[in-house]
């Protein structure tokens, strides 16, 4: 008995996305001139991580509601403040920006916590303090320059190992489509507004190397088919869509679901991961069908067989010679 319903979705289509090529370009840089735009006015709402502030862990006499401690945090002056439950339901972590020069003194971070504890408890259920600490901005920046780092080496990284095993124009082609599936999970965590924190970072990560992995299964029959059939370019980019046009879909709807699952129970502290990846998955499967193939038939990233096939390429030198 199958578990899952692959015959629903069919491995012989025979769809035409290359006529549609000019359209979905068209609105993919649409969209990413419209996603940079908002990044660079919205901006990303930066969590504790890359802004630096106070952390305090709340231990209460019994389970407590997050909402409730957020909206007496409020009252009390704290409404930037992020309340999430971990552990038993006793327990929650306060995360605060910082408030005035000088909050990283150990008295002012005892006294921040102190008044967080005393503003979190209830007459029935009162709160202790477990842990509280003070992250510096200056550690924030590490952490953001460290990030940028890692998406630089992995952007690197794919283009000497597509360079090496495709062809140096599917580098490129790989490395923008990537950038864009990236720029698109990154806009929505902008336009919604949620905290960009190191478990949002690590999504993004996750999503590059997703984005790339779907990209090179396309290109891998890119390049079987310029190698085995003998029609134009066009066709080929056709067919070796259609062929993997199953694998596409089942791989990134398990992939959906199990971070659907993520988002679903994992708590407060993984959403911001999970969402990153939703969005990245559906972002990452589109692209790969309507973006990366096309943009190997425009230009000079135009593809052909000897581009690929040594041999047919120096043929076609040797006969171009007086």
């Amino acid at each position: 008995m199958k578990l899952f319903p692959i015959h629903l979705i069919p491995n012989d289509t025979r769809f035409d996305f290359m006529r549609l090529r000019w359209v979905t370009l068209t609105i993919s840089a649409a969209l990413f001139l419209a996603v940079v735009g908002l990044i660079a006015v919205k901006g990303f709402n930066y969590a504790l991580d890359f802004t630096g502030g106070t952390v305090v862990e709340l231990r209460f006499a019994q389970p407590a509601q997050v909402d409730g401690v957020r909206e007496r945090l409020d009252a009390a002056g704290y409404g930037s403040a992020q309340v999430q439950s971990f552990g038993s339901g006793s327990d929650l972590l306060v995360r605060l920006q910082p408030r005035a020069e000088g909050a990283e003194t150990t008295a002012a971070n005892d006294r921040t916590a102190q008044e967080v504890r005393a503003a979190a408890s209830t007459a029935d259920n009162p709160a202790q303090v477990m842990r509280s600490e003070f992250v510096g901005p200056q550690v924030g920046e590490e952490l953001a320059l460290n990030g940028l780092y890692a998406a630089i080496f992995v952007v690197v990284g794919f283009l000497i190992y597509i360079g090496f095993r495709f062809e140096w124009k599917f580098a490129v082609v790989a490395s923008v489509t990537t950038l864009f599936d990236v720029l698109m999970s990154a806009g929505w965590i902008a336009m919604t507004g949620r905290e960009f924190d190191l478990t949002v970072l690590a999504g993004l990560l996750a999503v590059m190397g997703f984005s790339i992995n779907d990209t090179i299964v396309v290109f891998d029959r890119v390049r079987e088919n310029f190698r085995s059939l003998r029609v134009p370019p066009l066709e080929v980019m056709n067919r070796s869509i259609n062929q993997t046009l199953s694998r596409t879909i089942i791989t990134s709807l398990v992939f959906f679901l199990s971070v659907l699952a993520l988002y679903l129970y994992g708590g407060g502290s993984l959403e911001g991961l999970a969402v990153t990846q939703m969005v990245g998955a559906v972002v990452g499967t589109l692209s790969s069908i309507f973006i990366a193939c096309p943009l190997l038939t425009i230009g000079f990233l135009s593809v052909t067989k000897q581009d690929l096939m040594p041999k047919a390429r120096d043929e076609e030198a040797l006969a171009r010679r007086p």
